[in-house]
């Protein structure tokens, strides 16, 4: 009898009338709400406008949703389209099986088609969300502990988790969490890229390749423990080499962007940027610095006062 262990849920679904309520679905969402609000906070302070976030994240989630299911299901068709399966099976989201890779390709391009629509650099709207993206990750990894599914190998750990279901082939019992491992990974991937971006001043999407790389890195080991099935190649499980591949391409792109772009983005948002300018201008107007003022209406298109005096003296000259 293990005498200390992480339980799991009875079940991972409660209902509210006809209405079903899934552990899996709130993680999710949670996680999603969390990317925005963290990534509109990073985006302001770089000089976007609040909101722009959640305007590109309402391209972003849907693309990553289906790049993730996708990727998934390609993965492990065999859970959906072999004998005996049903492959209706394939679009129930809610029972778990998002793959990260597909999610992020897919959510990137939704993510380039939005940023593209308001005119903002895509890397810089990648740096921004990078961390949130990771915390969102570390929330979303508690739905699958609500479906009792991809656990380690059999341990007895006083952190083990309880497996009590028999469903899908489970053997009821104790196994590593690793889950948690990943969850608490994300974690700290998101904290080092806080930590890195403030002190580094990263930009030019190198706040969001770090991310990448210290994702990859930790996923391939914690990969290694799960004992789920998974397509192998040369031994060793896809989502392996899929991550070693992705950490090699995000370092290369953190070296070469480096020297290639050094330096962060001066301007995140050209439209904000117009609108502080109008803004600084009428503060300076207001406060009776007319050389700014004049400076700035210059800038819009507009006959400063000097201006003005030249012309109404021309005009009367003329007459």
């Amino acid at each position: 009898m293990e005498l200390s262990y992480i339980p799991s849920p009875s079940r991972g679904v409660l209902y509210l009338g006809p209405i079903p309520l899934r552990g899996y679905a709130f993680c999710i969402i949670i996680g999603v709400f969390v990317a925005v609000w963290l990534g509109n906070k990073r985006w302001i302070a770089r000089g976007g406008r609040a909101g722009t976030v959640a305007d590109i994240a309402v391209w972003a989630v849907p693309f990553g949703l289906v790049g993730g299911r996708l990727y998934h299901v390609i993965t492990d068709y065999e859970l959906y389209f072999s004998d005996g399966r049903d492959w209706v099976d394939a679009f129930k989201v809610w029972e778990g099986g998002l793959g990260i890779w597909g999610a992020i390709a897919l959510g990137a391009l939704g993510a380039w088609i939005g940023a593209r629509r308001r005119g903002i650099p895509m890397p810089a709207y990648a740096d921004a969300v990078a961390p949130g993206i990771a915390f969102a990750q570390a929330i979303g990894r508690w739905g699958n502990w609500f479906n009792q599914e991809l656990y380690g190998h059999e341990t007895h750990v006083p952190w083990a988790l309880h497996i009590t279901s028999s469903e899908g082939g489970r053997v009821p019992g104790y196994y590593h969490p690793t889950f948690l491992y990943e969850s608490l990974w994300c974690v700290g991937v998101g904290l080092l890229v806080i930590w890195a971006d403030r002190r580094f001043t990263l930009g030019h999407g190198r706040a969001f390749a770090l991310y990448v790389a210290a994702y990859c890195a930790g996923r391939s080991w914690i990969e290694y423990m799960r004992v789920d099935d998974a397509h192998h190649i040369l031994g060793v499980r896809l989502n392996v080499w899929t991550a070693l591949i992705v950490f090699l391409l995000a370092v290369t792109y953190l070296v070469v962007s480096s020297k290639k772009r050094p330096g962060r983005e001066a301007v995140v948002e050209p439209r904000a940027a117009s609108e502080g300018a109008v803004s600084e201008a009428a503060a300076s107007e207001g406060t009776g610095d007319e050389p700014a003022a004049a400076a700035a209406a210059e800038d819009q298109g507009e006959p400063s006062d000097a201006e003005a005096k030249d012309e109404a003296g021309s005009a009367t000259k003329k007459s």
